[in-house]
C-alpha cells in the first residue's frame, strides 16, 4: 500500500504510518515558509522536531523548538508552524483521534490564499 505524499506551496508532508485513530507525518518546511493557521475539530497533534528550528504558534502563543524538542497542540487549538531560518526544517506529527483526514483543517490564515478555496469547499 503506497501511503500519503503532498508538495504544498510551504514544502511538503508524508504520511509515515497510518491506523485506527492515529496517522504519523513527516513534514519539511521550506525556509521562510509557514503552513496555515488552522484548527482540527477531530485531532490532537504533536509535533517533534527532527532538523531545524520551528516557530510554532498555538492559541496565540509562540514557542520556538529546536531538534528533540516537541509541542502538543490540543482538538480546537489554532496552531501554525513556521520555519524562520535558513535551514530545510523536518517535523514528526503525531495525529490522534477518531477522524485523521485532510478535510478536517479549517484555515483561519493562509499566506497562499488557501482560506478561500476551504471556505468554497464547505458550501
Amino acid at each position: 500500500m503506497a501511503l500519503e505524499s503532498e508538495q504544498r506551496p510551504w514544502g511538503s508532508w508524508h504520511v509515515i504510518d497510518d491506523g485506527k485513530g492515529y496517522k504519523v507525518k513527516r513534514i519539511h518546511v521550506d525556509p521562510g515558509q509557514r503552513l496555515s493557521y488552522q484548527t482540527h475539530a477531530h485531532r490532537s497533534e504533536h509535533w517533534v522536531v527532527i532538523f531545524g528550528m520551528a516557530t510554532c504558534v498555538v492559541d496565540g502563543e509562540t514557542i520556538v523548538v529546536g531538534p528533540g524538542q516537541s509541542v502538543d497542540v490540543s482538538v480546537g487549538a489554532a496552531h501554525r508552524i513556521s520555519n524562520m531560518h535558513s535551514e530545510e526544517l523536518v517535523i514528526i506529527e503525531v495525529q490522534h483521534g477518531a477522524y485523521t483526514g485532510e478535510d478536517d483543517i479549517c484555515r483561519l490564515e493562509d499566506d497562499y490564499g488557501r482560506e478561500e478555496e476551504a471556505a468554497h469547499a464547505a458550501h
